[in-house]
């Protein structure tokens, strides 16, 4: 009953009232953003929400746009900023999800939505993952965050579906917390490490490479890596 009837108006409801809360402390972010790391403030990211539905995930910039002679973006690692850091750290640069949970597009809690690009890669069992709305947190970033590889992740995401109920949503938003002022699970070996689930995985739903596909020339602000046979 609280899946089907309650998630989606607490969400709703505790959602706006922190959003109005922190709005100054939102506010004095985007000023420092724009003077450490010039505009725009913030950027999108092409992400699969629930049905296996597009979503444009909104973030904080935590990287400077800098070009090379030929007016293309510098690799990642020459653009990185202390203040960035500071902004990943601290998961700051997450706040502006809020707004997507407020639309409807995610949940505060649930299975994190990940690229459109790792669909076909799904087994049927971790595609249960995309019943419900994707999370600003979720059973995986509370066992491990960056530390969880990709089955273990997968694993969280299945069984937090099966289990869903307020208890266990106020148990995960308590615990990410903590994780959060702690900093736990920054910087350490994780599903980067490992690689893109592209690049360690065979194909499982081939079926929905067209779909993928579809979405990139529909959406795109992202790049679809080449398809492992």
């Amino acid at each position: 009953m609280y899946k089907k009837y309650f998630k989606r108006s607490i969400d709703f409801i505790i959602t706006l009232f922190g959003f109005i809360c922190i709005s100054p402390l939102f506010l004095v972010l985007c000023l420092l953003v724009k003077h450490k790391l010039g505009s725009p403030i913030f950027f999108k990211q092409v992400r699969i929400g629930k049905i296996e539905n597009p979503l444009k995930k909104i973030k904080v910039k935590s990287i400077l746009i800098s070009l090379n002679e030929n007016g293309n973006l510098l690799p990642d690692t020459d653009r990185f900023a202390k203040f960035g850091d500071f902004l990943r750290n601290s998961s700051l640069d997450e706040l502006p999800e809020l707004i997507n949970v407020i639309k409807g597009d995610m949940s505060l809690v649930g299975p994190r939505p990940l690229y459109p690009f790792y669909l076909p890669y799904y087994t049927p069992e971790e595609s249960l993952r995309h019943t419900v709305r994707g999370g600003i947190t979720g059973l995986a970033q509370i066992n491990g965050r960056a530390l969880c590889r990709w089955d273990d992740r997968f694993a969280y995401d299945c069984k937090y579906v099966k289990e869903i109920s307020l208890i266990n949503d106020v148990k995960i938003l308590w615990r990410t917390f903590f994780k959060v002022a702690r900093q736990n699970d920054i910087g350490i070996p994780s599903v980067t490490e490992e690689g893109g689930l592209h690049l360690v995985r065979k194909i499982q739903r081939p079926e929905k490479i067209e779909y993928v596909e579809k979405i990139r020339l529909k959406w795109g602000g992202y790049n679809v890596p080449h398809f492992n046979k």
